[in-house]
């Protein structure tokens, strides 16, 4: 076999091939065996039909294509370890020519990785948020505690804000009652924002027993955005009873004996919580930044294919879980479909710049990924997916995506080191020393590039 390379531009190259004929005996017999086993000829048993028969009853441009659709694979592989290529995606094959007993010659074009220069990224600078926790923040995170622990007792008084109701409701659209436009039994805090438009001042007034006709659009079911006229009626009203913030309630809702304990752990608690979103805020910076000086030619098949890859996913897999169509998130956005697209794609755009140099980086500094870092990244990735570390390893395997998450790692390692390397303030001035680096790169690598969701096996 003998194959050339053309450069069509950075990213792409065209592979010439010519395989002599005696080359492709093995797929021949391949062909041969394969359509003995499909095929039955009168006076012949099954699998033992010559090679000449079959050439007369089903012809030799059969046998040649069986053989030709069996051998390219092979051949394509060889003249791209030949060529020493790093290729991305699929080739597009063009069989120039096929002469029986001579010659098959065929040509490849394939993206292929391109070469990337990493400059000088020591003198990156950053800046981020400072770690303050106010007396606010920690009155509004005890407010949140409280609110766990409220309880509600019947009373028999006109409903107000912040009480919580058992209502029943109907739904009638063009004067007909939909047929999943009845409710009974439903809980409803009063002024919480949640069911339908307009309820809230609807039933605010009414006692156990009162009634209330309101227009709402319709957020979900069979008429879905259509205006509805909405009948409501109160079964029970509940006052809600928040406990007193005091040393017994530091007791019910913590390990704590003391509210003063309990207040100075929520103020632990979130300095650990902004210390994480300051990491997280300092790497996508710093990523940005690399961005900036790298220059990257940008394969335009593998471009295409990541754009349609995240809109898949938008439509079918997140948009499809929340019941919504694109059509119908744009319009929630606020978006034209135009403004999606160059966002989708500048998503797609960075995306995959991030993967190329983070690689090369990956290559540059020798980083390796151990098995306890994999196990580490697998059961966070697990997390935040919402299935179980086993659940989540096991669609990984099925779905071949092991390198994907060993990549992820490695490139996370890799963005820790610039991170290292770069200078990061906080909008106080002071110089930031970042722990957990590898841990939260690894998420701003996942969410840049798209992969940050549950994997398909």
């Amino acid at each position: 076999m003998k194959s050339a390379v053309e450069t069509l531009n950075p990213t792409r190259v065209r592979l010439t091939v010519e395989v002599p004929f005696e080359e492709l005996k093995p797929s021949l017999d391949a062909a041969y065996k394969k359509i003995n086993q499909q095929v039955t000829v009168k006076g012949f048993r099954q699998g033992k039909i010559p090679a000449r028969v079959i050439d007369q009853r089903f012809g030799r441009g059969a046998v040649l294509e069986e053989a030709v659709n069996d051998a390219l694979p092979k051949f394509y592989t060889e003249a791209v370890n030949e060529g020493e290529l790093n290729v991305l995606g699929q080739p597009e094959v063009d069989i120039t020519e096929l002469k029986d007993g001579e010659l098959l010659a065929f040509t490849a074009e394939v993206d292929i990785r391109p070469a990337i220069e990493i400059p000088d990224y020591s003198g990156i600078e950053v800046e981020v948020d400072a770690v303050e926790v106010s007396e606010e923040d920690i009155d509004k995170s005890v407010e949140q505690l409280r609110e766990r622990f409220a309880s509600t007792s019947p009373v028999e008084r006109a409903a107000q804000d912040g009480d919580v109701l058992t209502v029943d409701l109907e739904a009638k659209v063009d004067g007909e009652v939909l047929e999943d436009g009845v409710a009974q039994g439903v809980t409803y805090t009063v002024g919480s924002g949640e069911l339908l438009d307009g309820i809230d001042e609807a039933v605010t007034g009414l006692e156990a027993g009162g009634t209330a006709t309101f227009t709402s659009e319709l957020k979900g079911g069979s008429a879905e955005g259509k205006e509805a006229e909405v009948k409501v009626v109160v079964t029970e009203v509940k006052s809600r009873e928040l406990p007193e913030l005091d040393d017994d309630f530091a007791q019910l809702a913590s390990e704590f004996d003391t509210f003063e304990e309990l207040r100075a752990d929520s103020r632990k608690r979130l300095e650990q919580m902004k210390k994480y979103d300051q990491a997280t805020q300092a790497q996508e910076k710093v990523l940005d930044e690399l961005l900036k000086l790298v220059e990257v030619p940008m394969p335009e098949k593998l471009l295409a294919d990541e754009i349609q890859t995240r809109k898949h996913n938008l439509e079918h897999h997140q948009l499809g879980q929340m019941g919504l169509d694109l059509a119908k998130y744009l319009e929630i956005q606020g978006k034209t479909e135009e403004e999606f697209d160059a966002e989708t794609k500048e998503q797609a755009e960075k995306g995959i710049k991030t993967q190329f140099i983070l690689d090369e980086l990956v290559n540059k500094e020798k980083l390796n990924v151990s098995q306890e870092e994999l196990t580490e990244h697998l059961m966070r990735r697990a997390q935040s997916s919402g299935m179980s570390p086993d659940q989540f390893a096991q669609a990984v395997v099925e779905g071949g995506q092991v390198p994907m998450l060993v990549g992820e790692v490695a490139r996370g390692k890799a963005l820790a080191v610039v991170v290292e390397a770069a200078t990061v303030k906080d909008s106080n001035g002071e110089v930031i020393d970042l722990d957990d680096e590898d841990e939260t790169a690894e998420t701003v690598v996942a969410e840049v590039e798209g992969a940050d969701e549950k994997p398909e096996a």
